[in-house]
Parts: structure tokens; sequence; C-alpha cells
């Protein structure tokens, strides 16, 4: 504005132009550092020599020792200076700044340990395992089917993140069509805890569940199919790139374990036999 009025623009004019009443302008001009502003520096660097001296203080005795020196102010001015220039006392919570927020709560425990369904897409059980190559570990994420003992769905990364969980499921929600109501049952894991998966679940009407913390028995039935995976798969021998390591596991998943080999439980039939009989009982049945 000085530099206009200098060319010969009025001060009135400018001030109209801003929508800018003159007499702050003209208190300004005066005066550009008012009494409020040389107070609070002052404080601050009371503040400051406060807190390099004991670096364990926390603002409300900061504020005590301002005022010692002479400068009283209240605890919420302190804390705004204290804050605006991050001096926390190192016995403090650190400040996060990455703007995250808490993950949803977890889910109640639906199974109890009772992994069994009398139909498809009852109860699923999903779990992350990991394995070195020399290029770096993998991550496989997998969901099975507790009435068959089929892998439904699973995902393959380089990075254990909320996005392996959401690929898996989706994956198993694409193969099998009409899930409504299914349990999906977990470990209270953050890539099960996220809000990606969260929402997921919400859409496509899934029940999440989850065992108890540092409980492996909560989920034994989905890590006695990755006890079997390392056995036959991870464990056979040292893997040179991530791309062999999951193109092996794909192969066991889809040819061996689903196709070839028989359980028990399942009346010595393989999962895609024990599911193609089993349903095919109950349509005849209908």
């Amino acid at each position: 504005m000085s530099e206009l009025a200098a060319d010969g623009v009025p001060v009135a004019v400018t001030c109209r132009v801003l929508k800018l009443a003159r007499q702050p302008y003209y208190r300004w001009l005066a005066e550009p550092v008012g009494a409020r502003e040389v107070a609070r520096a002052h404080l601050a660097n009371a503040l400051f020599d406060a807190h390099r001296d004991d670096p364990e203080f926390g603002h409300r005795l900061l504020a005590d020792e301002a005022a010692r020196a002479g400068l009283i102010a209240c605890d919420r001015t302190v804390w705004r200076i204290c804050r605006d220039n991050q001096w926390w006392s190192v016995f403090g919570k650190k400040r996060s700044k990455n703007g995250k927020k808490a993950a949803p709560p977890a889910h109640e425990d639906l199974v109890l340990r009772v992994f069994t369904a009398d139909a498809p897409n009852r109860l699923w059980l999903w779990d992350i395992t990991e394995h070195p190559t020399a290029e770096g570990k993998v991550y496989l994420c997998a969901i099975k089917d507790v009435f068959s003992n089929r892998i439904v769905g699973y995902s393959i990364s380089d990075r254990m993140t909320s996005q392996i969980a959401v690929d898996a499921l989706v994956s198993a929600v694409q193969r099998r069509g009409d899930v409504a109501g299914c349990v999906v049952h977990s470990d209270r894991g953050s890539q099960f805890r996220s809000r990606k998966v969260a929402r997921v679940l919400a859409r496509h009407d899934l029940a999440g569940s989850m065992g108890q913390v540092a409980s492996a028995g909560d989920n034994a039935a989905m890590e006695s199919f990755f006890s079997l995976l390392q056995k036959n798969v991870l464990d056979r021998r040292r893997w040179a790139t991530r791309d062999e390591l999951r193109l092996a596991i794909i192969t066991w998943i889809e040819r061996t374990y689903h196709r070839r080999r028989r359980q028990v439980r399942l009346g010595r039939l393989t999962p895609i036999e024990y599911e193609t009989i089993m349903t095919t009982q109950v349509a005849l049945a209908a």
C-alpha cells in the first residue's frame, strides 16, 4: 500500500479495493510490532531458556519458571507457544506427525476355537505368513473355508500392509459369490484391523471375528495349513527370487493341496472333491 501511495494511488482507494479499514492500517504503520507481540516474544524466550535448562519440564512447569522471571501467562498460552516450537518434555508422549487415526476396535471372538462348519461360506479363517528369499521376504495372506479346508482366497506380496489382507478377502468374495453372513476369523494383527478391511467386510455383509492377543490356539486351524505349506514348499530349499517362490506357492495350493492332498477329516477326499460331493448331495436333497 505504501508503494501504491508513492505512485499516486490514494490509500483510501487501495483500502476500498482490498476491503480493509484505514485506521488499522495507519496503526500498524505507526507501530508494525505491537506490545502484544513483543510480550509474547519475551515469554517465548523465557520458556526456551527454561526448556533448555530443564528439558524434562512440561508446559506447566515451564510456565512456573517464566513466572519466576516476571513473565506471567496462563497455561493455555504457554502450551500454544510450546506446541508451535515443539518444546515437549523428554518424558512426554511423542506427538505423531503423520496424521494417522487409530485403527477400528478389534472384533469379538465369534469362533471360540470351534473350527467346524456345516456348509460352505459359513466360517473362513485367514492369516499371514512370511518367508525369505535372496531378494527379500515374501508375504502370503490366505483364507481357508473351514467346511472343506479349501483356500478360497489368497494374496502374495513383498510388503505386509493392510492391502494384502484386502486383496485376499476380495479374491475370496469374487471366487465364492454369495458370502453374506460368513464369519471371517483372524488374529488381532494390524492388517486385519485396518479401515480398508473393515470397509470390505461391511460391503459384503461379512462378520469379523478375532482371537485373543498372543493366543495361537485361537486360529490353530489356519496355522495347520501354514505348517503344511512350510514343510512342503517353503523349507524345501533356498529361494533365489520372489517370483520363483510366488509361483511355487500358487502351484502347490492349486494343484497339490486342492486336488491331490487327501485329508482324513474330509473322509480321505481332497478339498475340491469334498465340496463337489457335499454340495451335490445337498442340492439333490433339496
